[in-house]
């Protein structure tokens, strides 16, 4: 066994019996089946039929077809080995329009799918928001509307109360700060918005909609689940004199206006001060904070890169390497004097840098605040422009950078773990290539190759060193 190494190679390290290891997908990148069933149109549905709004014009109308090969796509879960499987439902395969009776042809596939995984020793992570609202809750505001949360609690509760004898660990929604700021401020995701205040207001209803999902699954569930939220919590690094102004900054907007509420501290003060001239936060109503701060069993965290910071000085060109698609809004209302530096390499193929160390701090840092909060890694992985090569046993993809981030990330969150975090799993970020949102199909995440053209999956190197991992309870050398 070698520990300690600075570029996070370790080798050797174990993981307990019951560390859980999966993998994550979302609906919308997935399912396809679009219109089928019943299944109401989404922002997703919306934004990518829109020209120009995503590359090459790509739709998730069929994506990888797993709405109809979920039985093989369990199958080839089950001979990984893995032991648990993060998935989202779409809302409007259960609500078309957001609100009324539920879809019974929706219900019945989750309902196949959540018993399709416990028969084969695999537990449900089941994820109620990735994304995908109904269209016709945008046309009423969406999330800029305080009704789209209290619908969203309808929802869940319906959902509950069909799967809630069997699901293992509910979330509420995936990353609340991309369906906000990069859905109504930046304009990089749908609805495709550029209004901060909306932006704002988006934030603050998505918190509401987790309070109330949680109260109402825990009114109809009959297992004992564990109730959870995923964030994509940023790892900010300060720049110069002026860094630490700036990271203060972009820390109240991407973590702290998430956090606060979550656990109790409400909004902070500084972030209300800061978007002043954005939103007068007037749609925080009384007791709303309350409502927010339900107990969760287990917060869910999304990472995958660290940005930079500095305060812009108003006169050079200003630099906004942030790792989104630049579609013309801010991602950060208030806070547009703000740079993203660049970051030093390695890369993978979104523009990311690669820096494992994020990951450790990031969870120290969430356990040194949140001690009693349970985590687990529920996103985690690198997109890379894999190639097709003919192998002894036919065609295969050695992905081995791929392989190399995940060890140096497994290899972050042991010694985080070692550290004495209270780190209950890890999901793969995604199990197969898919719709990567405003990038359509050109970028690959997945351990497991999809053909686009023929919908064959092809496990990768990286799937069977996960494999090996799973069976080991050791990162493989």
């Amino acid at each position: 066994m070698t520990t300690g190494d600075p570029d996070y190679r370790d080798s050797g390290l174990e993981f307990a019996p019951d560390f859980l290891l999966g993998s994550a997908t979302a609906s919308y990148q997935i399912e396809g089946a679009a219109t089928e069933d019943g299944r109401g149109p989404s922002i997703w549905d919306t934004f990518s039929h829109t020209p120009g709004k995503v590359w090459n014009d790509d739709t998730g109308d069929v994506a990888c077809d797993h709405y109809r090969r979920w039985e093989s796509d369990l199958d080839l879960m089950a001979e990984l080995g893995l032991e648990a499987y993060r998935f989202s439902i779409a809302w409007p395969r259960i609500q078309p329009t957001g609100r009324g009776p539920a879809n019974e042809e929706g219900l019945a596939f989750y309902e196949r799918l959540v018993d399709g995984l416990i028969a084969r020793g695999i537990r449900p992570i089941a994820t109620l928001y990735h994304w995908d609202l109904p269209q016709a809750l945008e046309d009423e505001g969406g999330w800029t509307n305080r009704a789209t949360a209290e619908a969203f609690a309808d929802y869940a509760r319906i959902v509950g109360e069909r799967l809630g004898d069997r699901v293992a660990v509910w979330t509420t929604l995936n990353e609340p700060w991309c369906s906000a700021y990069l859905g109504y401020g930046s304009g990089a995701h749908a609805p495709g918005l550029l209004d901060g205040a909306k932006a704002l207001a988006a934030v603050h209803h998505l918190n509401l909609a987790h309070g109330l999902a949680v109260s109402a699954l825990r009114e109809v569930v009959t297992n004992d689940p564990g109730f959870s939220i995923t964030l994509n919590l940023h790892v900010i690094r300060p720049s110069g004199e002026t860094g630490h102004e700036a990271a203060r900054r972009i820390d109240g907007l991407a973590n702290r206006v998430f956090l606060g509420p979550l656990f109790g501290d409400g909004y902070p003060s500084d972030v209300i001060e800061d978007t002043a001239e954005v939103a007068d936060w007037s749609f925080v109503k009384p007791g709303d904070t309350e409502l927010i701060a339900q107990p969760i069993d287990l917060l869910g965290v999304n990472y995958y890169s660290t940005v930079t910071v500095r305060m812009w000085d108003g006169v050079s060109p200003r630099v906004n390497a942030d790792g989104h698609k630049d579609m013309g809004g801010t991602a950060w209302p208030g806070s547009q004097h703000v740079e993203f530096l660049e970051q030093p390499g390695p890369y993978t193929a979104m523009g990311w840098n690669i820096d494992p160390s994020g990951l450790e701090d990031l969870l120290i840092a969430l356990h040194g605040a949140y001690p009693e909060v349970p985590l687990m890694i529920t996103e985690n992985g690198a997109a890379f422009d894999d190639v097709v090569t003919e192998g002894p046993d036919g065609p295969e993809v050695r992905d081995l950078d791929r392989i190399d981030y995940l060890r140096r990330h497994f290899t972050a969150a042991h010694r985080a773990m070692a550290r004495g975090v209270d780190l209950r799993g890890y999901q793969v970020w995604s199990l197969m290539d898919n719709f990567e949102w405003g990038y359509g199909y050109s970028k690959r995440f997945g351990i497991v190759r999809v053909d686009y053209d023929t919908l064959e999956r092809l496990p990768k190197a990286s799937a069977r060193w996960f494999a090996e991992l799973i069976r080991t309870r050791r990162i493989p050398e």
